[in-house]
């Protein structure tokens, strides 16, 4: 399979929704009103719980206008077929720790916060693709480390939103805390 990978930016807009839309929620529509706005989101879970899928859905496309939600879009011909959240760690509101990690690497970090496969495009490498050109394209912008953020346990394709342990490792993250539902992992670029 041949497919691509592209930053995703104001022009790719319709591309965003449209994956969001149709395609990356297809098997799993109780999570569809996310449109991955819940790391920016302000306010608590509850505050969170409380939105619309419109509300999410006009704050991503804002976020994306003003290029302060960032990530990766991969392509087969001209569909999306999967997304990976990645941004500079400050840019998130929320991230699944609360606080940095006594004696983590210290430098500009980005944060792996969610990754969607299209359910037809699953177990074939997608993923993978999507980590491998973030961490290239991360590196060549002077990022000096990829933070992650898989759970623990055997999970549904569904609850490895943030990204697989076994993907993680393959490539090169370390863990540097084990915590009660996550790994925290992070790569030296």
């Amino acid at each position: 399979m041949k497919f691509i990978v592209k930053p995703l930016s104001p022009e790719l807009i319709d591309d965003f929704l449209y994956y969001f839309d149709e395609i990356g929620f297809s098997n799993n529509p109780e999570w569809s009103g996310c449109y991955c706005y819940f790391h920016y989101c302000p306010g608590s879970t509850q505050d969170w719980m409380a939105r619309t899928k419109k509300q999410n859905r006009e704050a991503s496309k804002s976020l994306i206008l003003s290029r302060k939600l960032n990530g990766f879009l991969a392509y087969d011909n001209d569909t999306p077929i999967g997304w990976i959240n990645v941004d500079l760690k400050e840019n998130y509101l929320k991230l699944p720790i609360d606080k940095e990690i006594e004696g983590s690497i210290k430098g500009t970090i980005a944060s792996i916060v969610c990754f969607l496969i299209a359910p037809t495009y699953r177990k074939k490498g997608i993923a993978r693709k999507l980590l491998q050109e973030s961490i290239k394209q991360l590196k060549n912008k002077g990022i000096k480390i990829i933070e992650s953020y898989p759970r623990v346990g055997d999970l549904s394709d569904a609850h490895s939103y943030h990204g697989p342990f076994s993907l993680y490792k393959a490539e090169g993250f370390k863990v540097v805390k084990e915590l009660e539902n996550i790994y925290v992992m992070q790569k030296i670029l």
